[in-house]
Parts: C-alpha cells; structure tokens; sequence
C-alpha cells in the first residue's frame, strides 16, 4: 500500500502515517524510484491493535505460526520440485513462491518469511539485486535468513560484486538434504514436536 492509502485505511492524515513510518510503528520499504510501501498485513495489524486498545480487551496468547519460507526461482519445473520436496518434509512451514526479485520484494512486503531460499540468474530483476535491496532496506529485515541456490561459482559471484555478509550459498543441484537440516533447525520445538493424544 502506498502512503495516502494506508493513511485512508487507518482513517489518519498522511503526515500521521509519514510519521508513523519514521518511526518503526508502521514498517515500511523504498520502491526503486523512492516511494514508501506499507505491507498491508502491518497496516490491519495496527487496526486491529486500535480496536482492542479502544474495547479493552486483551491480546489473545500469540498461537506459534508456521514457519515461513519464501522460494525465487524463475525455473517453473525446479519451483514445483522445491514445492514438492519442502511440502513432503513434513514441518509445519508456509510456503510461498516468487519467479524474480521484483515479485518477492513485494511478497516479502506483504508478508516477511523466515527464510528466503533464492536464486542468483533469473530475468528482470535478479537474485543479487533482490538482496542488496533487502539489505540496504535497513530496519526490520536485519533478521531475515537469506540462502541462495545458484549454477554460479564462487568466483563467478564475486565478479559480479559477490554477495552481503551472512548469506548462505549452495551450489546447484539443489542440496535439499541441507536445506530441509537447516529448516528443521530453525522451526520452532513447539510446532516441530507431533502433538500429544
């Protein structure tokens, strides 16, 4: 959402919601020519947050939430395959997909994951770009795990500017082994542990 349209949403003027921004209530991001972004999920977030707050009512205990992983591939066939083989590890995740960066930064506006598996060569806005853009976004997405999955070689890498501290890479073909390891690490006991009957 834009700026004015979050501001129409939340019923505040524009400079509120400007503020708002400034200020980390609302999170939000740059558009490549400048323009502020709000996930729409932060703005019912905070309307939901102004309801209990005006009602009095208290903040239901927080339900653990799947663990979320965002795939970028522009392979249709190697999407299914991560698709199918995520699906089939049986962790308690929700899965989304995007075909180039430029699509994910927008799911990733809609909603942050917990993990961004991406690839490096893909059309129109491709995986090294995507990351710098993460990175250089700045706060509230500091945390975000990103691994990239890529035919290119190290050196090839570099010499296309390399990569931010922190980013995992795996080479090609994809090592699901390593990434299911590194999932099942990270998703919460809670939710990984069956149920008790």
């Amino acid at each position: 959402m834009s700026t004015r349209d979050a501001a129409e949403r939340l019923g505040v003027a524009l400079r509120t919601v400007q503020l708002w921004v400034e200020s980390g209530v609302l999170p939000a991001w740059k558009t490549a020519g400048g323009h502020r972004r709000i996930a729409k999920s932060a703005v019912e977030k905070l309307l939901e947050e102004r309801r209990m707050a005006i009602s009095g009512e208290v903040a239901k205990p927080d339900v653990p939430q799947p663990f979320r992983i965002l795939v970028v591939e522009d392979e249709p066939d190697l999407l299914r395959l991560f698709t199918m083989v995520i699906e089939d590890w049986g962790l308690p995740v929700a899965l989304r997909t995007a075909t180039n960066g430029f699509e994910a930064l927008v799911r990733i506006g809609e909603q942050c994951p917990d993990l961004l598996i991406t690839d490096l060569n893909m059309p129109g806005m491709d995986g090294f770009r995507m990351i710098r853009s993460l990175r250089n976004f700045g706060e509230g997405l500091e945390t975000l795990e990103i691994v990239a999955v890529t035919a290119l070689g190290p050196q090839d890498i570099e010499n296309r500017g390399g990569l931010p501290d922190g980013v995992k890479v795996f080479i090609k073909p994809v090592p699901f082994a390593e990434l299911e390891q590194l999932v099942r690490e990270r998703v919460p006991t809670a939710l990984a542990a069956p149920a008790a009957t």
